[in-house]
């Protein structure tokens, strides 16, 4: 496997979901005698453990370990509809509630303190969610590109939001949205004008997965899945939401992002108690598949972000104890 081959001490498992999904995991340890602590890797929507080998390699450079999982419905966790290409999800509690658990059977029993977060798009969303109920989770949390809001393309959001609500009720949650449909290999042009990065190698990175394990595709999305990102943007956008948050967080944004709302963002830097915000200009949504001119700006960002650890000093860097916790009690 593509993770293996980083010469990093790794584990890849399974723990089962409380309505027994299966959630696939990994952890991979700082090769340094002392870690300086964890970092909880979250990804983004049609995303999987594979594609972060590279970011994972880079954390575990500076020092961490690391924690990440594939959601439900994508990667080599279980799919939610018979066509497992389809992307849906009923309610993000679902997603909430596998963060929680991951958090509770996996990490924090396994984790070298302080245990911090670096999540992208879709999993900075369900991050946030998170840590406004739970504000004792995370020391601090980096969020790339988080997805506050989405763009509908063509389809204004209102119109959007109305169609989806319809065709819900009209039994079409499993239904693709508008332009969506399974996975399709790219074309020698897929990479001119996408919207994701910049760079032509990271850009073709997880195609050359796909090919070799077929079953981690993902098409689009369906109208459950807009239905229900629908609902939970509300949900944040809610009064309070964001001034409940105590958590210290980094925002940095991509500024030709095309596929979430940059001005979401802003706004809610500004409703935050506690955080920072740093926009890297040109740099397309997947900042960390983007071209290294964009990711130099951002490691450096993270690292003065993570840096101010040092005042928190009942978190300090300890030597990895023995093997992970048994895999019976990650699985309950």
């Amino acid at each position: 496997m593509e993770l293996e081959n980083k010469g990093l001490a790794s584990y890849l498992d399974r723990m089962r979901a409380s309505d027994g999904a299966a959630i696939r995991y990994g952890v991979w340890r700082s090769d340094r005698g002392v870690a300086r602590g964890t970092v909880v890797l979250l990804s983004g929507r049609n995303e999987f453990l594979e594609k972060y080998a590279e970011t994972i390699g880079d954390l575990c450079a500076r020092g961490w370990d690391v924690f990440s999982l594939d959601w439900r419905g994508q990667g080599l966790s279980t799919r939610m509809l018979p066509n497992r290409q389809k992307g849906y999800i009923m309610d993000y509690e679902f997603y909430i509630g596998d963060l929680g658990r991951f958090l509770r059977k996996v990490v924090y029993p396994n984790a070298v303190p302080p245990v911090t977060g670096l999540a992208f798009s879709m999993g900075a969303h369900i991050l946030l969610r998170y840590i406004a109920r739970h504000a004792e989770g995370f020391s601090r949390v980096a969020l790339i590109s988080p997805m506050i809001d989405i763009n509908t393309g063509l389809f204004p959001v209102t119109l959007a939001r109305q169609w989806t609500r319809l065709a819900v009720r009209s039994g079409g949650a499993g239904v693709y949205a508008p332009g969506q449909g399974d996975y399709r290999p790219p074309t020698p042009s897929s990479f001119f004008g996408n919207p994701l990065t910049a760079d032509a190698e990271r850009y073709k990175r997880p195609h050359r997965i796909i090919a070799r394990n077929p079953d981690l595709a993902l098409g689009g999305v369906t109208y459950g899945w807009l239905r229900a990102t629908f609902d939970s943007i509300d949900r944040m956008a809610a009064p309070g939401f964001a001034a409940s948050i105590s958590t210290p967080i980094l925002i940095v944004s991509s500024g030709d992002d095309r596929v979430v709302s940059v001005s979401a963002q802003v706004s809610l830097h500004r409703a935050l108690p506690r955080c920072r915000f740093v926009l890297i200009p040109g740099a397309r949504h997947e900042l960390l598949m983007e071209q290294d001119r964009f990711r130099a700006v951002f490691w450096r960002a993270f690292d003065g972000f993570m840096s101010d650890l040092s005042v928190e000093r009942r978190w300090v860097g300890r030597r990895h104890s023995a093997p992970m916790a048994s895999r019976a009690s990650q699985r309950s």
